[in-house]
């Protein structure tokens, strides 16, 4: 580990020998109860570098940059900014030091203007501004960074690169010269991505520095000066990425070599036809409150012990399909059959009972309570059955017993049922959400992009559960942005375009092009 340790005091290639950097840290340590989240860390960033941090799911790597940011105080270490040693005993004092971090899940007032969130708790805004000026100061900085915003657009209408640009342009406004980003792709369209980039890469130019948190190897291999990479808490590595590769970033995460399969044999026979299809759409069209039709005339049948993958670019009409899947959202027209009955109104209890479960593509907004513990999120889709709780009763004995028997199944070890279950990695978040699920899910499993934000061993992980939901007979739906997933665990491929079904394909008889061309909204007939 010396030359490791050499190597993380080295400026990145492009920068010249002995440039100073902006950020050290020095044996930073925070614990937690029962949890060693840092220990020992020592790394340094330079202007003009991005530097990335990974890790797996709770390896401690969004703990570090609470530090940096000053949400958390660090129990041992220093941190040490433009060479002067410096404590932030609040985030306002990181601001103020040129330090700002953009968090995975954004923290924007949503009924609020683009031009009011950017200049909401900003020290610089004039007392007596009217809606036209803070327009006029936001088009102004939009401008000077190379963020391209609609002023006077509401946040809540914003799609998720729109609002990740409007986080940025909020921390830069403020004088940034470091800018953390935690997971800043996990839920960007391509395009999206690109955009962001090179906004980093102008930033970086400028003389700038970026910290930025990813599971996305290739992303980071194509984006990132230097890689730094955490593991249970404890920096293992700080290297040129011209000297790394994947693989061996991936070894060095994890402990050992982890590759994703390719595809998931079964391990049971597959179901005999015939079976009865446990839920179907029949022309069903479903509009948004504004009136766009986001599903469009979509005929779907699902079947027992098959995993029917959802492709398509994100934004055309997935998350509206989850939501009728799951009883979430009536359709405006046509039928859903559920066990072969007609279900036509909005009743997600209902569709739970006939065992239905679901991954929600967002976990924190629709599938848990951050502010309650582990032990009442897990409690929340049986609190009304035995042995947990009844019709007048609710055992918080018995739902700690059963969180923990969950976590167990899933490999996560916890510090505690009743720490909430905001304290989690978001992998670990994920894995206890898809076992909750998977007990709820006698029949049906919709799974709404469930590797988003997880590191390659969650990853590998929860492909491992949608498989042995599929062999124990569950018909599962699986919607992904990645055709890697897709095509490993899909028997049949399903691609939605602008809200149409495009195609419905064996998984046999499917290839990149064709589903791609799907994808781009051309008909099979185009595609061949």
């Amino acid at each position: 580990m010396a030359d490791v340790t050499h190597a993380s005091n080295a400026p990145p290639a492009h920068l010249a020998a002995g440039t100073p950097p902006i950020l050290e840290l020095v044996n930073i340590a925070k614990y937690f109860p029962g949890v060693i989240a840092n220990e020992n860390v020592s790394l340094n960033v330079f202007p003009g570098e991005i530097h990335a941090l990974l890790g797996e799911n709770g390896a401690g790597k969004s703990t570090l940059m609470n530090v940096v940011t000053g949400l958390y105080q660090p129990d041992a270490g220093e941190i040490i900014i433009d060479g002067y040693g410096t404590t932030f005993p609040a985030p306002d004092a990181a601001i103020a030091a040129g330090i700002g971090m953009v968090h995975q899940h954004f923290r924007l007032v949503p009924r609020f203007t683009v031009a009011e969130n950017l200049h909401l708790g900003w020290s610089e805004t004039p007392r007596r501004l009217s809606g036209k000026d803070i327009e006029e100061r936001a088009s102004a900085l939009s401008k000077k960074f190379g963020l391209p915003i609609t002023p006077s657009a509401v946040v809540s209408s914003l799609s998720a690169g729109e609002q990740q640009r409007v986080e940025i342009l909020r921390v830069l406004s403020r004088g940034a010269r470091l800018l953390i980003l935690d997971e800043p792709t996990a839920v960007l369209s391509p395009v999206e991505v690109g955009e962001l980039f090179s906004a980093l890469r102008r930033f970086r130019s400028e003389g700038g520095a970026v910290v930025i948190i990813s599971h996305k190897l290739d992303e980071i291999m194509a984006l990132a000066d230097r890689v730094s990479v955490l593991r249970q808490g404890r920096l293992v590595g700080t290297h040129q990425t011209c000297d790394v590769t994947p693989d061996s970033l991936v070894t060095e995460m994890i402990g050992r070599p982890v590759t994703l399969a390719t595809s998931y044999p079964r391990q049971s026979p597959a179901p005999a036809g015939g079976e009865a299809e446990p839920l179907s759409l029949k022309q069903v069209t479903v509009r948004d409150a504004a009136g766009v039709v986001r599903l469009d005339d979509v005929s779907l049948a699902l079947r027992p012990g098959e995993v029917l993958g959802i492709a398509g670019v994100t934004g055309n009409g997935q998350p509206e399909l989850a939501e009728v899947l799951t009883g979430l959202k009536a359709a405006e027209s046509g039928t859903v059959y559920l066990n072969g009955k007609a279900a036509n109104r909005a009743d997600p209890a209902m569709f739970a009972h006939a065992g239905v479960g679901h991954v929600p593509e967002d976990r924190l907004k629709r599938a848990l309570m951050p502010g309650l513990s582990v032990a009442e999120n897990m409690a929340l889709r049986e609190y009304d059955r035995p042995p947990i709780g009844g019709r007048f009763s609710f055992s918080m004995a018995q739902a700690r017993k059963f969180a923990q028997m969950l976590a167990d199944r899933a490999g996560v070890k916890l510090p505690g049922t009743q720490v909430q279950i905001r304290g989690l990695s978001g992998g670990n978040q994920q894995r206890l959400v898809l076992e909750r699920e998977i007990r709820i899910a006698s029949h049906v499993l919709v799974a709404s992009y469930p590797s988003r934000g997880l590191d390659i061993g969650a990853i590998s992980a929860m492909r491992d559960m949608l498989a042995r939901a599929r062999d124990a007979g569950v018909a599962v739906v699986l919607m992904s942005e990645d055709l890697d997933e897709i095509f490993a665990l899909s028997d049949r491929i399903a691609v939605l375009y602008a809200g149409r079904l495009m195609g419905v394909m064996d998984r046999a008889d499917a290839d990149r092009e064709s589903i791609g061309a799907l994808m781009s909204g051309r008909n099979l007939s185009e595609a061949a």
